[in-house]
């Protein structure tokens, strides 16, 4: 090998102990007669030096080095006179004997730091010069660490990975698919897989009881900072289960991977209805970490004379701890943050609760000192809380309120990053109705979709509503919500050739769309199918936040841009005419 150290492991008991070592110019710099250079590699920094007038110093001095060449160097470790505490090879530094140059290095566009100056597109364009950097390899070592840990207590738990097919056959159910023109079969194509579920359904059919796979998924749909449209899933199916113990297992693996990979033990994780989410932090995936929870106003505002609430369907509160002293010109700000068209409100109502424990509101007009008491008394407001109200329609007024929540929680340091609150979310409604979802294909729209998929199974007491009332029927399904972020999610599974058959006639799939498309499934169901479920885990989304970043572009090594593009390769991009031609696709536009 080139090197006998790398630059991150050298301590003062190395001191006298000739070695060699490879890395790239961190930095370089002269002091007093000496140079000095900063070589790093993946596992840190080791300063070297040379006095200018030595032997080696005349020789080396000729090289000129630059940021990010590649060297070799080699020489006698020695106790540095200026220790650096910040660094863990700061107390010695290699007395230069030799140098060489691997590969000269032209300046890059943005300073190999942690602290860079370089743009979020920038560092995406050179990714490869961004992964230089040791808190973005500090993510990828995260990333990996949360594998092996994942693999090690899956195994432990008898599960088997298996890999699925990476292309497969579209399906109309879901977000749209990423499609592949196949050379062989003319004018046909494959889908890249959204999730492997009926691949890991077919192998519980197999009899193989405990699959799981870290696998790669891909869903053609609007970005965000926590979405991209290749993404990773920890996979997993268990045969002979019901939703308690999916709920254990999987469980334990979360209390696992904080053990393991943060050192923090989590206490149990606690459950809680999709409809209580709804009703007390207005969405499916709250937010523990703070209380501040969601408050009905409609009993304690409507008839007096303000068209506002009385006209509204719901009317909603939230009460912010120690808020009272917020200034006319922050409000003003906040009521303009929740007229954002990403919030959707109107306007805000407020109510302060002074120290004298007097309320002053912006709707004095309408409200007197009493009927604001009550206000206090509903949503719990005590001395030096500062009381919030949206009205409107009500799903739109929850989603705002909640937006509205988070907000507050930002802005009162609620949302600590450090601090961990899991949840389960049970009970989800096991179908929506679909005016028109833009992640969705057109052909959805104004039918029944399911909330998770087509394969999740109902409650078995409310297997009957699907004939009468398909809008009340809740799902057999679960989430993981870990800090306001849905990081997993899964369901017990239909393993009932007829209630599939079902299922697919309440999503208005015809009995011959249903047996093109499932068929094999539907088939596979005759030959014995076990009860089974399952759970998928968002990985990047997982390991942002053991990471403590809000992007999952941060935890991947080379991602897409908002966009979906990949600028650094240029992709997606045109192919040629002889490409077309050969998949007959050019045939296909032109015939179309």
């Amino acid at each position: 090998m080139l090197r006998t150290n790398t630059c991150g492991e050298l301590r003062i008991e190395h001191v006298g102990q000739q070695v060699s070592l490879c890395g790239w110019v961190q930095k370089t710099r002269k002091l007093g007669g000496a140079t000095f250079i900063d070589l790093r590699d993946r596992y840190g920094i080791t300063q070297l030096v040379f006095s200018d007038d030595s032997d080696a110093g005349k020789a080396l001095g000729q090289e000129g080095f630059t940021r990010e060449m590649v060297l070799r160097a080699s020489g006698l470790v020695i106790e540095r006179e200026s220790k650096n505490k910040n660094i863990p090879t700061g107390e010695i530094e290699i007395k230069l004997q030799n140098i060489e140059v691997l590969n000269k290095a032209i300046t890059p566009p943005f300073t190999i730091e942690d602290e860079t100056d370089g743009g979020d597109e920038l560092r995406m364009k050179y990714r490869y010069l961004d992964l230089r950097r040791s808190v973005v390899r500090k993510n990828l070592e995260l990333r990996h660490r949360m594998a092996i840990e994942t693999r090690n207590y899956l195994d432990k738990q008898n599960f088997l990975e298996v890999e699925t097919p990476v292309l497969i056959k579209s399906t109309p159910e879901g977000a749209r698919d990423f499609v592949v023109p196949s050379r062989m079969n003319e004018n046909q194509f494959y889908a890249l897989p959204q999730s492997p579920q009926t691949f890991k359904q077919l192998l519980m059919v197999s009899g193989f009881d405990r699959y799981y796979q870290i696998v790669k998924c891909f869903r053609d749909e609007d970005l965000r900072a926590d979405r991209q449209p290749e993404f990773t899933q920890i996979d997993c199916e268990m045969s002979f289960v019901e939703q308690e113990d999916i709920l254990q297992t999987f469980e334990g693996l979360t209390k696992h991977l904080f053990r393991a990979v943060k050192g923090i033990d989590i206490p149990e994780i606690a459950r809680m209805s999709y409809a209580d989410a709804m009703k007390y932090y207005g969405n499916d995936k709250p937010d523990t970490r703070f209380e501040m929870k969601l408050v009905e106003f409609n009993e304690v505002v409507k008839g007096k004379s303000f068209k506002v609430f009385d006209d509204a369907e719901l009317v909603v509160a939230i009460c912010a701890k120690g808020a009272a002293e917020y200034t006319r010109k922050q409000l003003d700000e906040l009521t303009e943050w929740v007229k954002r068209p990403q919030i959707g409100a109107t306007g805000l109502v407020y109510a302060r609760c002074n120290a004298e424990g007097t309320f002053k509101s912006s709707v004095d007009k309408f409200y007197n000192e009493e009927e604001l008491k009550k206000w206090g008394v509903t949503c719990g407001a005590e001395k030096g809380d500062l009381i919030l109200v949206l009205a409107g329609a009500r799903e739109k007024t929850q989603k705002a309120m909640s937006e509205l929540r988070l907000e507050m929680g930002n802005r009162l340091g609620l949302r600590d990053k450090n601090k961990f609150s899991c949840l389960w979310v049970l009970d989800f409604p096991l179908l929506e109705w679909n005016e028109g979802d833009p992640n969705l294909l057109a052909s959805l729209a104004g039918r029944w979709h399911a909330k998770h998929h087509p394969f999740t199974s109902p409650k078995p007491e409310d297997i009957e509503l699907l004939n009468t009332n398909p809008g009340a029927v809740r799902a057999n399904a679960y989430d993981i919500v870990i800090n306001g972020v849905e990081v997993g999610g899964g369901s017990i599974r239909i393993h009932n050739k007829d209630l599939q058959a079902k299922m697919f006639d309440v999503l208005g799939f015809t009995k011959e769309e249903a047996q093109k498309q499932f068929g094999f499934l539907m088939n596979a169901f005759e030959y014995g199918a076990p009860p089974h479920g399952g759970i998928a885990f968002g990985f990047d989304r997982l390991c942002s936040l053991f990471g403590g970043a809000e992007s999952i572009r941060d935890f991947i090594a080379f991602p897409k841009n908002n966009s979906g593009r990949d600028v650094m390769i240029d992709a997606p991009s045109e192919i040629s005419q002889e490409q077309l031609k050969e998949l007959s696709i050019d045939t296909i536009i032109k015939t179309t």
